[in-house]
């Protein structure tokens, strides 16, 4: 009988590469798992996030071990929360040995609100992003947040020129904000619901439907009206750094959207 002789298994990933061409960037995309976060009014909201996890590759690695970025959201608590998402991403640069990363957590976040004349009360959803970057040289963590904000907008022109009535349309207003202290997504939905033509709301009733109808048309604005006004709010906020302001339009007389942004650094201004 012939003895079988264990032999390594190849490294192919960790093995050289020739070609002296380093990736910015390599990971695994669209990857669930459960998460925990915090609400404004004390709560926890337990959901599940869409994950993107990057690091840098060097040159002279022919390939990364995309296992490893599983096995680091798997070491981690069950449901993983907010305030370990910079160890995580640490975690992560230290075991692919790289000198910079990038983690994208995406997932639906829930507020209650209540309908501005009946009261009833039902659930919005919004979608929320989580960036935690690691840079190179320095090391040093960043945390970017952003909030898609579904609002209603109202056109000032066909206001202007209609004998009666007004085109209008959703939009998503989105937000994405580096900070220097603590701010709620409560804080950021609310900056763009409060300078929309009006809010949505998961459920109305009648005289419900008459207000937000009306104060749509008595508050008309051009998606560049949109980014201007949160813009304006966001340069006031003193916890708020930089930011991405954001607006599409999708048109009800238009076969295409209408879209405006705005971008700036406080810190270099």
């Amino acid at each position: 009988m012939n003895k079988q002789i264990d032999l390594p298994i190849a490294d192919v990933q960790n093995s050289a590469d020739t070609r002296r061409i380093a990736i910015d960037r390599v990971g695994i995309k669209a990857i669930r798992h459960p998460v925990k976060v915090g609400d404004k009014d004390g709560g926890v909201q337990h959901t599940v996030a869409l994950f993107n996890m990057y690091v840098d590759l060097p040159h002279n690695f022919k390939g990364t071990h995309m296992s490893r970025f599983v096995e680091i959201l798997n070491s981690q608590e069950r449901e993983i929360s907010v305030e370990s998402f910079e160890s995580i991403l640490r975690a992560m640069v230290a075991r692919l040995e790289s000198t910079s990363g990038r983690i994208e957590m995406t997932f639906p976040y829930f507020v209650n609100k209540a309908a501005p004349v009946s009261g009833v009360q039902s659930l919005m959803d919004y979608e929320v992003m989580f960036i935690g970057e690691i840079g190179q040289p320095s090391g040093q963590y960043t945390f970017t947040m952003k909030v898609v904000v579904p609002v209603t907008s109202l056109c000032p022109c066909s206001k202007k020129i209609s004998d009666y009535g007004a085109h209008n349309q959703r939009s998503h207003v989105s937000i994405a904000v580096k900070t220097n202290s603590f701010v709620w997504i409560e804080d950021i939905i609310r900056i763009a619901e409060e300078n929309a033509s009006c809010e949505l709301f998961g459920l109305l009733k009648r005289p419900d439907e008459k207000y937000v109808t009306e104060k749509a048309y008595d508050n008309p604005k051009f998606v560049e009206d949109l980014v201007r006004d949160v813009a304006e709010v966001l340069n006031r906020d003193n916890r708020i750094d930089a930011y991405v302001v954001e607006s599409e339009n999708f048109e009800s007389i238009h076969n295409h959207s209408a879209y405006a942004m705005i971008e700036r650094d406080k810190q270099k201004s």
